[in-house]
């Protein structure tokens, strides 16, 4: 079983943007640009030491141990994803969030608000964006790749998280900048909260599920000891 960071940690949640509209434009060689999308994510994401959490449909959740390596990882996969030919002649953009925290460890993986923040972050976005908390920002200092540059954007209030979050966005040389206002619409939103939603009920469930093995596990024991 993979090591999870612990500690300081970094999660990065990314999705592409209108792959709704993708899906109906391509048909079934959406299967095809989603394989591609996912073999660019992971090689990208698994070269600098991400650990993948969790993935459904387009959308991933990774975590890193350094800032500056989910950094790293983030512009290569951008930059894979600009190069990269997709089927039908499709430009497909990805939006991702960078957050750093130190989250609490239950039996599944990460539990807090972190995790949370890292989600609604993203959610922020538009396709082509990095986009980083206060926290990742300061921990990554100047240690930027090349090509890259960092610029301020602001506060935004996330949904569920009661403090305004400080953004930062990156400018990848190779990359096309998403234009107008850096906040998605509202129901690109409601699409991460749902998605947040599901991925919160699948760790619980399987907590759930691994109490009640250790249960019968225990209740066997003792059964054999009669």
């Amino acid at each position: 079983m993979t090591t999870l960071p612990s500690g300081t940690v970094t999660f990065v949640f990314s999705d592409i943007e209108g792959s709704t509209e993708l899906l109906k434009r391509l048909g079934e060689r959406y299967a095809e640009l989603i394989a591609e999308h996912r073999r660019i994510v992971r090689e990208t994401f698994g070269a600098e030491s991400g650990v993948e959490i969790d993935t459904q449909g387009d959308s991933f959740f990774f975590a890193f141990a350094r800032a500056r390596d989910a950094v790293a990882a983030a512009v290569a996969a951008q930059r894979a994803h600009a190069e990269q030919a997709w089927p039908g002649g499709e430009a497909v953009r990805v939006r991702m969030g960078l957050h750093t925290g130190e989250p609490a460890m239950g039996a599944e993986g990460y539990l807090g608000v972190d995790v949370v923040r890292a989600a609604r972050l993203a959610a922020t976005g538009r396709g082509g964006h990095v986009l980083l908390s206060e926290t990742t920002r300061a921990l990554l200092g100047s240690s930027l790749p090349d090509g890259v540059s960092v610029h301020a954007l602001g506060e935004r209030h996330l949904k569920d998280i009661d403090e305004p979050e400080r953004i930062y966005e990156l400018a990848i040389e190779g990359v096309e900048q998403p234009e107008g206002e850096v906040v998605a619409p509202a129901a690109a939103e409601d699409d991460w909260a749902r998605r947040t939603d599901e991925l919160k009920k699948r760790l619980s469930d399987r907590i759930t599920e691994n109490v009640y093995k250790s249960l019968e596990r225990s209740l066997g024991d003792r059964g054999k000891r009669e």
